[in-house]
């Protein structure tokens, strides 16, 4: 099976898909997939700035009344960058690995998915694939597009498997049930520009500011539970645009992340956020991401750590750490889990996958689709 995928990885990388991907990647996906019997259906959608988007949903259906269960994922790539010892999209092995982007992150993943459908007769049941050319960037047009499009021909899972590059120190030692949701908060605080030597001439929005700041920065959100790390927030960014000694300015500006767990809604959040804000006489607009969510462990958490200890010897740790995922839009169609690569490389220069794993992961998906159908 090694050549298999890395050849269907390779072939992947060298599709360049700096998001948001569209056209060549997914024609390679596509010719790989219906050899195997699935029919593909590609779909653009969205209007700039956040599209348009390319989409892919494919399915082999299985016998009438069948499980039905889906791979998902991604094949945009996060942008390159300087600095590379190859070309980032000239996929080439070195050693025992291979280099590339979107070697973990994670095309490597969809070549172990494609090789691993390869080992299912179609009569097992129905097995689909939901892949995004927008998980990197926005995803404002892309899963939730997808979930629409199954909504709408009835094609909805019994179970889902995201294939996020979720193992840590080796393959098979972590697994995502659940994530943490996402809000950034865009703050304004707006005063009334003037000269420094007669500042009650002029308004100074700064100190306002550094007041609301120290307020979010204070806050203590909750100390998370059983299955999730506290809530955090983090000031990622302050803009002032002066460029003058001498000029008191006329607005300041800041950006917050929260990261918060199953302990509040985004809702609860961004009212917060636009709670203080207001206090310091400052505006908020908060926009959620994503809210946080849980698989609870149960039959499928078993499966998928059943089918990586058979294949590593490795039990994978149930995990809700790290960053969002589109799990979080996939959850509302069945439960879902996500199982990768390492993810040590993964947004660096030299992204690279031990040719192995690609062919462990493929053997792992095997089992773990093999089992879903099974029910």
């Amino acid at each position: 099976m090694t050549q298999t995928v890395l050849d269907l990885a390779e072939a992947l990388i060298a599709c360049p898909s700096v998001t948001p991907a569209a056209g060549l990647v997914f024609d390679c996906l596509e010719e790989q997939l219906e050899p195997l019997g699935f029919a593909v259906h590609r779909f653009i959608t969205g209007e700039a700035p956040d599209g348009p988007v390319e989409n892919l949903f494919a399915i082999r259906p299985g016998p009438e009344g069948s499980r039905h269960f889906a791979f998902a994922g991604h094949v945009d790539v996060v942008p390159p960058g300087e600095g590379w010892a190859s070309a980032p999209f000239a996929p080439e092995v070195r050693g025992d690995l291979l280099y590339g982007r979107g070697a973990v992150d994670m095309k490597g993943a969809i070549a172990a998915m494609v090789a691993a459908v390869r080992e299912i007769p179609a009569e097992a049941g129905t097995i689909s694939f939901v892949i995004t050319g927008d998980e990197e960037g926005p995803a404002k047009y892309g899963t939730v597009a997808l979930i629409e499009h199954m909504r709408d021909v009835g094609a909805l899972p019994d179970l889902c498997l995201v294939g996020e590059p979720t193992s840590v120190n080796r393959l098979g030692d972590m697994m995502k049930i659940g994530r943490r949701g996402s809000c950034v908060t865009w703050i304004e605080v707006e005063g009334r520009e003037g000269h420094v030597a007669y500042p009650h001439l002029a308004d100074n929005p700064l100190p306002r500011l550094v007041a609301m700041l120290a307020e979010y920065d204070a806050l203590e959100l909750d100390r998370g539970n059983a299955w999730f790390q506290p809530s955090n927030l983090e000031i990622i960014d302050i803009a002032v645009g002066n460029t003058a000694s001498n000029v008191i300015p006329p607005r300041a500006q800041a950006r917050l992340s929260v990261r918060f767990n199953d302990l509040h809604t985004g809702a609860e959040i961004a009212a917060l956020m636009r709670e203080i804000a207001a206090r310091h006489g400052g505006a908020a607009r908060p926009v959620i991401y994503g809210e946080s969510f849980i698989t609870p462990p149960g039959a499928f958490s078993e499966m998928i750590a059943d089918a990586v200890e058979a294949e590593t010897g490795l039990r994978p740790e149930a995990s809700t750490t790290g960053g969002t995922s589109d799990a979080r839009f996939l959850k509302d169609l069945c439960p879902v889990i996500e199982f990768g690569l390492c993810n040590a490389t993964m947004h660096k220069r030299d992204e690279a996958v031990a040719i192995a794993d690609l062919e462990t992961l493929a053997r792992i998906y095997a089992r773990i689709a093999q089992a879903a159908l099974a029910g």
